[in-house]
């Protein structure tokens, strides 16, 4: 062979794509995945925001109606007689408790000072800070991972039923260490929003470009990881929990500075840069982080239309006529995000930054409360009819009219009765749209909110391309921890990807 024969060999060389036709389709169809991720991912983002904004409104309008309404059932219990062997509804008992918690907490961050602590992380040097704001994130999802713990086990403890065994310590200190836990978490909240303040008001903006570098140290701490769609999913739910406090966490802020400027206009377009490329940045890592971790582990973009139907799930369930949740308890519990210590911050920092005086102010001040209550009442039914449409589309309408099986503690739940509802003479539509407007009625027995799982919903535990018949299944999971329904899963590994 010569130099010159080995060079047009080279220069000639063909091959055919086609001869590998499986292997070449298939990187084809991941590029066109990644290109659906974002629009995908958006979606799902976009109702799980609407969602917390649902239940964050919830703590300034509803709630404060829903106190009122127990208060008068109890000052006026005499009227009723005792025909009735409770003197509250257990949704009336944890409506008061919240309330309870909610003005304490709010009185005992009135000995919080905001503008002491400002100029004390102002005088930090930039890496102390920098330091400081990440371990608040890491402290902030530990927080989270406890807290709805702690108000779960007041709630049960403040409305068990008195004929069982007592197995507590007593409502009044489950009660004190909720406050004290609303309390804390309002304070750490506070300190993120101070930290992200002055990251706003430096001179140079390098703290602030410090700290939104770190959300891409996030992709390299997580796209090179194994992921389940159980695993994908408890991230979703942590980064749609994380977007909506970072807003929250913005508004604080240019709360905050539109008072110390005396509410002038301009500056909020001095501030708007920095909050659009916050914004900007959360929205890039989410969707880089997601496309990747979707294209390592073999994970088509249709998954984020199941999140987004287990989401509508809880919605509809909780409107329910024996609904055991309340929507905002279900929220925290699948995100993460605990309404009550934001909502302390929040009118903490706008009673102290909108000051109210003579009576234009307080119309003024009524006239945004019924706002509030509109904004609320709208987000509702549009989210409502959003969920319904969602959860008819993924066929999971007879997991709401399948009633959930009893169980007593330490004994395995019997089998439930695979007869619904709908087999009274109504349309499983019908049957919806009237469970969601009806009343809820108290349970005579105590009912453990256990899901059935049914042949519809195989495809939220299945993976891609997995083939393997149920019995095969079944006689593996003897070998290996068997896979979570995504209905069955929580925000408690938030903190961390836990591999099942």
């Amino acid at each position: 062979l010569s130099l010159l024969r080995f060079l047009s060999a080279e220069l000639t060389r063909g091959y055919f794509l086609e001869h590998n036709e499986a292997k070449y389709t298939e990187r084809r169809e991941r590029v066109y995945t990644c290109m659906r991720i974002p629009r995908e991912l958006e979606k799902l983002m976009f109702f799980g925001i609407f969602l917390c904004l649902d239940a964050f409104l919830y703590v300034f309008t509803l709630l404060p109606l829903r106190v009122f309404l127990a208060l008068f059932r109890l000052l006026t219990l005499p009227c009723y007689g005792l025909r009735d062997r409770r003197f509250l509804q257990p949704a009336q008992v944890c409506d008061i408790l919240k309330g309870v918690i909610l003005v304490i907490s709010y009185f005992m961050m009135h000995y919080v000072d905001y503008s002491m602590m400002y100029h004390l992380i102002r005088g930090q040097s930039v890496i102390k800070l920098y330091i400081i704001y990440n371990m608040l994130e890491v402290a902030d999802r530990l927080f989270s991972s406890f807290g709805q713990d702690i108000l779960d086990a007041l709630y049960w403890t403040a409305t068990e039923p008195k004929e069982r065994k007592r197995a507590h310590i007593g409502v009044i200190p489950h009660f004190f260490m909720a406050v004290l836990y609303v309390f804390l978490h309002a304070i750490l909240i506070m300190v993120q929003a101070t930290t992200l303040n002055v990251a706003f008001n430096s001179h140079n903006k390098s703290l602030l470009t410090i700290m939104m570098s770190n959300n891409f140290v996030e992709i390299k701490g997580s796209v090179f990881k194994k992921f389940e769609k159980n695993n994908l999913f408890q991230m979703s739910n942590s980064d749609i929990k994380e977007r909506f406090t970072n807003y929250v966490l913005l508004l604080i802020v240019c709360l905050r500075n539109m008072e110390q400027f005396s509410w002038n206009p301009d500056h909020l377009w001095v501030l708007f840069p920095d909050v659009c490329m916050v914004v900007a940045s959360e929205i890039a890592v989410d969707i880089v982080k997601h496309a990747f971790i979707t294209k390592f582990n073999d994970i088509t973009a249709d998954v984020y239309s199941e999140y987004r139907a287990s989401l509508a799930f809880d919605l509809v369930s909780s409107r329910q006529k024996n609904a055991y949740t309340d929507y905002s308890d279900s929220v925290a519990r699948r995100m993460g995000f605990i309404p009550l210590p934001l909502a302390v911050l929040l009118i903490r920092v706008v009673t102290s930054s909108i000051k109210v005086q003579g009576i234009l102010s307080y119309a003024c001040v009524i006239l945004f409360y019924f706002g509030l209550i509109s904004l609320k009442i709208l987000n509702s039914i549009v989210l409502l009819g959003k969920s319904c449409q969602y959860v008819k589309e993924a066929k999971m309408e007879e997991k709401l009219f399948n009633p959930p099986p009893t169980s007593t503690p330490g004994k395995p739940s019997n089998k439930s009765q695979s007869k619904c509802k709908s087999s009274q003479g109504l349309s499983t539509e019908e049957n919806l749209s009237a469970s969601v407007t009806s009343q809820p009625v108290p349970q005579k027995e105590t009912v453990t909110p256990l899901l059935v799982t049914s042949n519809s919903d195989q495809f939220l535990t299945t993976p891609d391309g997995d083939e393997k018949d149920i019995t095969q299944e079944n006689s593996e999971l003897k070998h290996r921890s068997s896979k979570k329904d995504l209905l069955e899963i929580d925000r408690f590994t938030i903190c961390g990807n836990r591999i099942d």
